[in-house]
């Protein structure tokens, strides 16, 4: 396996490996009130520089690379954008709140693995601090041969209000299919229409035929603009300790966007003091991946 570096400055961490920078944590949290200001991981890059992640795209622009949302928080939003309504469907309303990074408790910058861990803490729109967030990225597993590496991401959510907190989406709403929400990773618009290929499902069974359904892991492929070849995107469903299984979330079309979601359909509560935690891994090959191979990578790179 090859080495890994990590750099961090005032506003950003950078992970570099064979002179390529494969990944991009923006901490800092700046940006528009109505895109939820939080970290996210962008630009990330195959080891050969292409491509996989998209920053503001035109039709959502809290859309940001990868990073951890939640589109419903007892009537905030911490991801971006309209809130969606039972009686009124999508608005605009004064409840996107933010995710402020706090200090990081643990660096280890070189290596066949590089982490960082964070303290960061909820505020809503008025200024409430409800949530307190302790999470981790680890980087590692890069193969040359093999054109892959992996990112592991680990959270623990913890209510500091003094309320119950209730988290939802869309679909816990009302809105069908829209249970967005958690560790969401929006792609380049080039993938638009790629290949999704899930574990315990057909090959050609398609993006509408995974969300919202429970499957160990799901594969995004897409053909790359200004470079030539494509790349995959395989996304574990990892674990919750909430009570709800970790449904997919996805849609080729008529953008490319993939999430475990920990809420898809049905709430998780928290009392004050209560904690959340998630686990989730990322793999992140250089070329489109056959279904043979995609599933036998899958079976074997399993967290």
């Amino acid at each position: 396996m090859t080495d890994l570096a990590l750099r961090i400055d005032d506003a950003e961490a950078v992970v570099t490996t064979g002179g390529v920078d494969i990944a991009r944590y923006a901490f800092d949290g700046g940006g528009a009130a109505s895109e939820g200001p939080k970290p996210y991981l962008h630009p990330l890059r195959t080891l050969g520089g292409a491509p996989l992640t998209a920053y503001r795209p035109w039709d959502h622009r809290w859309h940001k690379g990868l990073q951890l949302t939640w589109t419903h928080v007892s009537g905030e939003n911490f991801w971006g954008g309209p809130t969606y309504r039972r009686d009124s469907g999508y608005v605009q309303l004064d409840n996107v709140g933010r995710m402020r990074h706090d200090a990081f408790t643990e660096v280890v910058d070189a290596g066949p693995a590089v982490s960082f861990a964070e303290q960061l803490t909820w505020i809503t729109r008025a200024g409430r601090s409800w949530v307190a967030e302790t999470r981790s990225h680890r980087f590692h597993g890069v193969d040359p041969d093999r054109g892959l590496w992996i990112l592991d991401f680990a959270t623990t959510l913890r209510n500091i209000a003094e309320h119950d907190l209730e988290l939802g989406s869309p679909t816990t709403q009302g809105r069908p299919n829209a249970g967005y929400t958690g560790y969401v990773i929006r792609m380049p618009r080039a993938w638009t229409g790629g290949r999704v290929l899930a574990g315990g499902l057909p090959d050609d069974a398609g993006a509408d035929a995974v969300m919202g359904v429970e499957a160990p892991w799901v594969a995004f492929s897409g053909e790359h603009d200004e470079v030539d070849g494509g790349g995959t995107v395989l996304v574990y469903a990892g674990a919750s300790t909430g009570g709800p299984a970790i449904r997919w979330f996805v849609r080729s079309e008529p953008t490319p966007i993939l999430a475990p979601s920990p809420s898809f359909a049905e709430h998780i509560v928290l009392a004050p003091g209560a904690e959340l935690s998630l686990t989730h891994r990322h793999v992140f090959g250089d070329r489109i991946w056959t279904a043979e191979e995609t599933r036998m990578l899958a079976a074997e790179l399993a967290p």
